[in-house]
């Protein structure tokens, strides 16, 4: 949890996603259409991966991936990314992370 926390707290836009998930893919590209830059840790690629897939699950992710960090605070998978997308607020989010300057 530690290193979660470590992590989402040095990047503006953190997703833990896995390479395999369609999902993680879809939100993966929203943020790139928007031109922002995510950290973006594949859960099955990396070390530790596991852990921090066990970390997502304590907070509440389900499924784990993927899971949304925006200006340090969790925001959810992507259906609670394509609601404030859709609702229109998460250029909002992005622009006061600092990830977001148009």
């Amino acid at each position: 949890m530690d290193r979660v926390s470590s992590i989402v707290s040095e990047n503006p836009v953190v997703i833990f996603s896995k390479s395999s998930c369609c999902m993680s893919h879809s939100i993966k590209s929203l943020f790139c259409d928007f031109g922002v830059n995510p950290a973006v840790f594949e859960l099955d690629e990396i070390p530790r991966g596991r852990e921090i897939e066990a970390a997502m699950s304590r907070l509440g992710c389900n499924p784990t991936v993927p899971a949304v960090f925006i200006g340090g605070q969790f925001v959810g998978g992507a259906n609670e990314v394509m609601s404030l997308h859709l609702k229109r607020k998460l250029k909002s989010m992005l622009k006061e992370a600092g990830a977001l300057w148009v």
